[in-house]
Order: C-alpha cells, then structure tokens, then sequence
C-alpha cells in the first residue's frame, strides 16, 4: 500500500481519509492514496477532528503537539503536517501499523 506523504519544511503531509461515526475508532488501511482513519465522533464542531488527531497520535506512536490539520476541516478528504519526523521513519511506522491490522 502506498500512502501519499509529500515532504515540507515542518516535516511531513500526511493525507487522510476520515470515517467520522465509526462502531470503533483506529487506523484502518489506505484508501486511494490516503490513510484511512476511523473515529467514533461525529463530524460536529470539530470533535472528529480532535479524535483524528488523537488516534493519529496514538496508532503512530506520536505526541497530539506534532500533529496539525492543514486542510479539509470540513471534508473526509485531509492533510495533516507532521512535524518533527522524517519521510522515511513516518512510513516506518505507517507501515508497520498497518500490518498489525
């Protein structure tokens, strides 16, 4: 699988594909270049925004401070700057939380 994280002065985008509303909240795989991430929050005020990040932070061993949503506040469809970490250990860690599931 193939996510689609591009290089920036920060750190890395990472593009996801959010599942707000889901029965149980994780990373879920790749889906069209993106990471899949559920969350059990509705997408309301911002609160499946917040769980993004923290199952983001969680399921990639990451601390909520590195994690930035930079577009698609209101759409399935986001990117994510993750800071303080370099392309190649950012697709280590993807990979190997995607073989776990």
């Amino acid at each position: 699988m193939t996510i689609a994280l591009a290089e920036h002065p920060q750190g890395v985008i990472l593009p996801v594909k959010a599942q707000p509303g889901a029965s149980r909240g994780g990373i879920r795989g790749e889906h069209g270049g993106m990471l899949k991430v559920a969350v059990t929050q509705a997408a309301e005020k911002g609160k499946a925004n917040e769980a993004l990040i923290a199952a983001l932070a969680e399921g990639l061993g990451l601390a909520r401070s590195q994690i930035e949503l930079l577009a698609g506040h209101l759409q399935p469809h986001k990117r994510f700057l993750i800071r303080g970490i370099s392309l190649a250990e950012l697709t280590r860690r993807i990979d190997a939380t995607l073989a776990e599931n």
